[in-house]
């Protein structure tokens, strides 16, 4: 099982680096993430230069695939080049998006009638392309999730790994992570989190 965590130039390194590095600790029971870049090399927001693992091509063959966010999201869902290389697909793929990573499947035509969390930074421009967005960490429906706020990425981990190996393997990463002495109380917010964000609207 494999997850493409998508990266884009300018990318915020919380939103791609958390994700993917709780989603590794499930390599043993099979579930990788990789950081997947359209170019070779991809620099940070704050100026870290990454060596991408997949090139952006990986997308199709992935199971599950996160959309990271970064400063520059906004010239990047006006690049129908680079759109064109995420030829997503909801019927057999987990899609995700983090922060204005909801732009793009905004723009992919993803989040049709679905609500959708995002950062506020991103807010108004996601609200712009006709997306409701909700004053929430993070949502799913059927296939499709959304999160909001830059450590709203380990609720989106949280729900890979719960869709794809259950939720102990989930409430087992969650507890391995959290800060000493808050293991309960961070597992528990990443589930109810996940929880709530799953359930919303229906």
């Amino acid at each position: 099982m494999q997850v493409a965590v998508v990266t884009f130039d300018g990318f915020n390194e919380l939103d791609s680096f958390i994700a993917s590095a709780l989603i590794n600790r499930c390599r043993r029971d099979g579930l990788e993430a990789f950081i997947t870049t359209p170019t070779p090399v991809v620099t940070s927001m704050n100026g870290v230069e990454v060596t991408g693992q997949r090139p952006m091509e990986f997308v199709t063959e992935a199971d599950v695939v996160l959309i990271g966010s970064g400063v520059k999201a906004r010239e990047v869902v006006v690049d129908d080049r680079m759109l064109s290389r995420l030829p997503l697909d909801p019927s057999r793929q987990l899609i995700g998006a983090q922060c204005s990573g909801a732009l793009v499947l905004a723009r992919l035509g993803l989040l049709d009638g679905m609500p959708a969390c995002t950062d506020m930074t991103s807010r108004p421009f996601v609200e712009a392309c006709d997306v409701r967005v909700l004053d929430a960490p993070f949502h799913a429906e059927g296939n499709i999730a959304t999160a909001g706020g830059c450590l709203a990425s380990q609720y989106l981990a949280t729900w890979v790994i719960t869709r794809m190996l259950g939720q102990d393997a989930a409430r087992d990463v969650i507890d391995y992570v959290a800060p000493v002495g808050e293991n309960n109380e961070t597992v528990e917010r990443a589930m109810r989190a996940m929880h709530a964000g799953e359930v919303a609207l229906r």
